[in-house]
């Protein structure tokens, strides 16, 4: 098993566990802070929908550039959820350029087109 696999399970797990925790348990914390459960909710999609793409996808490259914009991404967004803070705002966006980074560079590398 790859690294990488494992890496793609654990985010996915993470996601999975961080969706359910914010449904259930972070309830009422969530609705103390404007915006949070919004924050929470999309740290969580984009956090899956990275996982599933670096488990599934051959470019290595673009895989690296989802783990590191997931956490960055993900992270900052979860812990404004929770009252961290607002300056984590300005973060967010890195972790996302990383992530549209790593979809254009699909387009670009040779390893991640079928043959």
């Amino acid at each position: 098993m790859s690294s990488r696999t494992v890496i793609a399970g654990l985010m996915g797990a993470t996601a999975v566990a961080l969706g359910a925790f914010g449904a259930h348990g972070l309830k009422l914390t969530l609705q103390q802070i404007p915006d949070a459960a919004g924050w929470w909710n999309t740290a969580t999609q984009y956090l899956m929908i990275h996982a599933v793409a670096v488990g599934a996808i051959k470019s290595t490259r673009s895989a690296y550039l989802w783990m590191g914009g997931s956490l960055i991404f993900s992270a900052t967004l979860y812990a404004m959820a929770l009252g961290g803070p607002k300056w984590l705002g300005a973060i967010t966006p890195i972790g996302g350029t990383l992530l549209i980074g790593g979809w254009l560079l699909l387009i670009f590398v040779k390893e991640s087109r079928p043959e």
